[in-house]
């Protein structure tokens, strides 16, 4: 729901310039309009009939709910938009009409208060038979109010059955709202249940009410997630019931583990173990603690078995069961070492961390694969210990396994702070050098060679590298740009290859790349002295390209 102020600037801050303008060309479409104390319905007819409702309260504050696919997001829609222009056309009779609507509302009560009470019940039977949703609501508080607890789950079933909802056996979107709005009844069933003295009661019919849940959730489209926010309101009715029932902690234990490894609902109602220990006690605690253990120990790889672990041990800072859950699954790139490091560190024990990662690293089959974030938490607690030849080679060899500008970089600040960069750069140039033999240029650019000699400002190298070795258009245009002021010729001869294709092609984009590469060309002559040369060139393409005339423009722009 959204909230605001009932004024055109802040129905358009509400819904946004882009709703708010749609929503001009919906006023026609308003229809049955129905002013209240305090709130105004419509019906708006867009892609299908929408249900559209404005809350106004007494400062002003205005807040909408429409049942559209985006209003149901929590947006403040076209729908809304429309309605609230409407109402805002009859702003002057707004008070008299909302006086008028409470004073109806005195009426009625006031009329229903002098009936005798036959003709009250008569009333409520008429009513009852005509609205299955209120004779549902009060047969529950019947049932509730004589005892009746095989009546009140009977009634939840009925509640969370999705037969008269489904379609061929589904639940669409159209109509998961109003199954979800039904299912809700059910949970407030369990809560008034629970607050009239019934609460071990409460507790039969919430699990029984998981269950259900559990089973229908298959069988609806809840894009809009409204059942799982019934199904987290009835986790929290059961926490309510426990805490007024006190049901036995050692059944209570039982149930919850059984919860979480996906015996009861598999995983649709989040409930937290630990949310319970008020009302399990030190001995329910040391049974769900034994069943959780058990529960691990016989599949120490599910992940319902280790998350139930983790969080038990890591509340009671049960460290060292945390890492043997842990370890208990190790994967292979290191990942899970490292998050073991992570633990051992908060712990205080360093030490161990350190030993983690070195495992993980060699643990891990390939180093190409391995998890970089375990890499940069070695190297910087070997650096915290200036342990500076273990930092050299645990880069060394990641850039081996695994070369590229980031880790030939990380590689060469390693061995800078050990002041034997020369050294590590002519290996693993040597190495690159090697592999560009090998592969020349590929089909994803040019030689990492070049990539790499480039990243450490040796252009005449890297120029001597492309042209023995390839490069692609990118690196040659770098080259070019950083060789431009000693080697303009050569940069030229550059510049003019990579724009011939571009005079060919059109488009905004490619003519500010070629405006681009004119700029670094006419640079090029002014170094060499020959401008009438450049002059010469933007003349000829100005007469082939004279009906570009995005392209013209640029080119004027810039003095050509």
């Amino acid at each position: 729901m959204v909230t605001g102020s009932l004024t055109e600037a802040g129905l358009q801050a509400l819904a946004g310039a882009r709703s708010f303008e749609r929503g001009l060309g919906y006023l026609d479409a308003v229809s049955a309009v129905e002013i209240g104390d305090g709130w105004v319905t419509a019906t708006v007819h867009g892609t299908e009939r929408y249900m559209v409702e404005l809350t106004l309260d007494d400062l002003g504050g205005l807040s909408g709910e429409c049942d559209c696919p985006y209003g149901r997001e929590g947006n403040f829609c076209k729908h809304l938009v429309a309605l609230g222009l409407t109402v805002l056309a009859q702003q002057g009779s707004l008070p008299q009409q909302r006086e008028a609507a409470r004073r109806r509302v005195q009426d009625l009560d006031a009329w229903l208060s002098a009936l005798p009470k036959d003709e009250l019940l008569a009333l409520m039977r008429e009513q009852v038979a005509e609205d299955r949703k209120l004779r549902r609501r009060l047969e529950l508080r019947a049932a509730s109010a004589r005892g009746d607890l095989a009546g009140v789950r009977s009634r939840i079933r009925e509640l969370l059955d999705i037969g008269p909802f489904a379609r061929y056996g589904y639940v669409e979107y159209a109509d998961a709202r109003a199954y979800a709005d039904q299912a809700g009844q059910a949970v407030s069933a369990i809560v008034a249940l629970s607050r009239s003295g019934r609460p071990a009661d409460a507790i039969t019919a919430a699990r029984e009410a998981m269950r259900l849940l559990a089973d229908a959730v298959d069988s609806v489209d809840d894009s809009d997630g409204g059942i799982g926010q019934v199904g987290d309101t009835l986790a929290d009715a059961h926490l309510e019931a426990c805490r007024a029932a006190r049901p036995d902690s050692e059944e209570l234990a039982r149930w919850l583990v059984g919860h979480a490894l996906g015996e009861v609902d598999d995983g649709l109602i989040d409930i937290d173990p630990l949310d319970y220990e008020d009302v399990l006690g030190a001995r329910g605690m040391s049974t769900l603690r034994e069943l959780a253990i058990e529960a691990w120990r016989g599949n120490r790889r599910g992940w319902a078995e280790k998350s139930l672990m983790e969080r038990l041990a890591k509340a009671g800072g049960d460290v060292d069961t945390v890492i043997a859950v842990y370890a208990a699954d190790l994967t292979t790139n290191g990942h899970t070492h490292l998050i073991i490091a992570g633990e051992l560190d908060g712990a205080g024990r360093a030490g161990e961390a350190l030993r983690w990662a070195e495992r993980g690293i060699r643990e891990t089959r390939d180093l190409a694969t391995v998890d970089t974030a375990l890499v940069d938490y070695l190297y910087d607690r070997y650096a915290r210990v200036a342990r500076l030849s273990d930092a050299v080679a645990l880069r060394r060899d990641h850039f081996r396994a695994r070369p590229t500008l980031l880790t030939y970089r990380q590689l060469r600040a390693a061995a800078r702070a050990a002041d034997c960069w020369p050294a590590e750069r002519e290996g693993a140039l040597t190495l690159l050098r090697a592999d560009a033999e090998r592969h020349r240029q590929g089909p994803y650019g040019g030689p990492f060679l070049v990539d790499a000699l480039l990243d450490d400002k040796d252009v005449d190298a890297a120029w001597q590298a492309a042209t023995a070795l390839g490069a692609d258009d990118r690196q040659w245009l770098i080259l070019a740009d950083q060789a431009r002021a000693d080697r303009p010729a050569d940069a030229l001869g550059i510049y003019l290859r990579l724009a011939e294709p571009l005079t060919q092609q059109t488009g905004n984009t490619v003519y500010e790349r070629l405006v681009s590469l004119l700029l670094s060309i006419r640079d090029c002559h002014r170094r060499l002295g020959t401008p009438d040369e450049f002059a010469a060139h933007v003349l000829a393409l100005r007469a082939v390209h004279k009906r570009k005339r995005n392209l013209l423009r640029l080119m004027e722009e810039q003095g050509m």
